[in-house]
């Protein structure tokens, strides 16, 4: 079942790489009392994600913030390493925070798995964009096969 509107967002929690190392991230908690953008990608480093989606939510940061956005999320079915070395190669790292899905439970809680293994990429993430509001989603967007629309930051704005 693909998560909806009015649905509280998943309890899980994730390993992410911080500056003291490995740690874990209990997304209820970091979404409690927060207005929160959700993206998410197939996969870091991949060509649309790379130089559309993740850049798109970097540029308009100021822009979410300005419209009482307490953080931008951005997930990928991907380790911490990568997430976090894309956040570096992108400099996206003072902007976006990183959740690395490395496991894919989280995708598979929000019912948005991308089935990708007939491209060598195994089981991700759609692409798709949510707002949730003290762990309640909001708005959620998901992009159809192959799109890059409404989960794009400029999209996104306009719905905060």
């Amino acid at each position: 079942m693909t998560i909806k509107v009015n649905d509280s967002f998943p309890a899980v929690t994730l390993k992410h790489l911080t500056e003291n190392g490995m740690q874990e991230l209990d997304v209820g908690a970091f979404l409690k009392g927060k207005k929160i953008v959700l993206f998410a990608v197939p996969g870091a480093f991949t060509p649309t994600c790379s130089a559309r989606h993740l850049p798109g939510y970097v540029d308009r940061a100021r822009d979410f913030a300005a419209k009482g956005v307490d953080a931008i999320c951005c997930m990928a079915v991907n380790d911490p390493f990568v997430m976090k070395a894309w956040a570096e190669a992108g400099n996206a790292a003072e902007a976006i925070t990183m959740l690395p899905d490395g496991n894919g439970e989280l995708t598979g809680k929000l019912g948005l798995e991308l089935d990708a293994r007939a491209n060598g990429l195994g089981m991700r993430s759609k692409r798709f964009a949510m707002l949730i509001e003290d762990g309640v989603v909001k708005d959620v967007q998901v992009e159809a096969p192959g799109a890059f629309e409404v989960s794009s930051a400029d999209f996104m704005l306009g719905r905060v």
